[in-house]
């Protein structure tokens, strides 16, 4: 029996060698305009969903109160408890500080586009997905303050996120909605083209996968912390994104919801926001000489979820040969 090995986790591997050997194509002051094309990228993909979407399927997905729940309470408060859990081993004060940065990713809202991006590409619920991605942003904004609030003194949350939401809504709700009034012009084209609108998707996903590996390289993150620290740090991201992904799917399957809302409870349930989290980052830690660490086991998060939902949601796209 031959060992089948997917094209897209090569290409993944692939993008996370190219971003470590020539880093600087992601940097900010880079020429090629990564994020201009990424997010013209996540646009065009949710203006083909719209095209191909049902309305009928929309409106049942949105009243799933099943999955909304479950999505927000693996957000919010499994990932937190996760990590209060670890809390009675801190032994010293560099614990304590890589123990809060923990904490601040568990207390974190979800990422919004690869989400849903990963959800699209896995066949999961679509719909379903942006209302949860989306409305995760917006409690974050209460919850993710308040459960810091508990070991932060002074937490500020006078932030104008208006900025986060704009793009939200030009990137994801309104290319949808605008594939929802063309669909009697361009639906059939959609559906023909369906296979090269798929490689469209995993194209803009290596560019994601790409900008965020090459800015963790360029921006030192290894160089923050110890070597024993590092390698703490990135055993633990991946054993609670492991047990986060296994807990949600374990829960879907209890409450007896159908594959594509285990995908979805999955993929929006275990995400972490990197935007969210430097914003808040800002407001909660200031000035901190620790806030370099403090993002580090995010920024290793959101590379790690990309990379290991992108490899999950290549094999899902195939269904009935991988279940959850």
């Amino acid at each position: 029996m031959k060992l089948k090995i997917d094209k897209f986790v090569l290409s993944i591997i692939g993008t996370i060698l190219i971003a470590y050997f020539f880093p600087q194509w992601g940097a900010q002051k880079s020429k090629i305009p990564i994020d201009t094309i990424t997010a013209i990228g996540i646009s065009l993909i949710f203006f083909f969903y719209g095209l191909k979407l049902n309305s009928t399927q929309l409106i049942a997905g949105l009243k799933n109160w099943k999955l909304h729940f479950l999505v927000q309470s693996a957000t919010f408060v499994m990932f937190p408890l996760l990590v209060l859990l670890c809390r009675p081993l801190i032994q010293n004060e560099e614990q304590e500080t890589i123990w809060l940065a923990f904490f601040f990713l568990a207390a974190l809202p979800s990422t919004v586009s690869s989400s849903v991006v990963m959800v699209s590409m896995a066949k999961g619920n679509i719909p379903a997905a942006i209302f949860n991605a989306s409305i995760s942003g917006i409690i974050g904004i209460a919850i993710t303050p308040l459960w810091m609030g508990l070991f932060v003194n002074d937490a500020q949350t006078d932030f104008d996120f208006t900025d986060i939401y704009l793009k939200l809504i030009i990137q994801i709700i309104l290319p949808v909605v605008l594939g929802l009034l063309l669909q009697h012009f361009l639906g059939k084209f959609a559906h023909k083209h369906n296979r090269r609108l798929t490689l469209f998707d995993k194209s803009i996903i290596l560019l994601i996968i790409y900008k965020s590996f090459s800015e963790s390289f360029n921006g030192g993150i290894f160089n923050a912390v110890s070597l024993l620290g590092i390698g703490v740090v990135f055993i633990g991201v991946i054993v609670l994104f492991g047990i986060a992904f296994y807990i949600t799917g374990f829960l879907s399957r209890k409450l007896k919801l159908n594959t594509e809302d285990q995908i979805t409870v999955q993929f929006c349930g275990t995400k972490k926001s990197l935007v969210h989290g430097t914003v808040f980052s800002k407001i909660l830690f200031g000035n901190m000489a620790s806030v370099g660490v403090i993002l580090l086991p995010l920024m290793l998060f959101h590379a790690i979820q990309i990379l290991l939902i992108s490899i999950v949601a290549s094999k899902l796209e195939k269904r009935g040969e991988v279940s959850l």
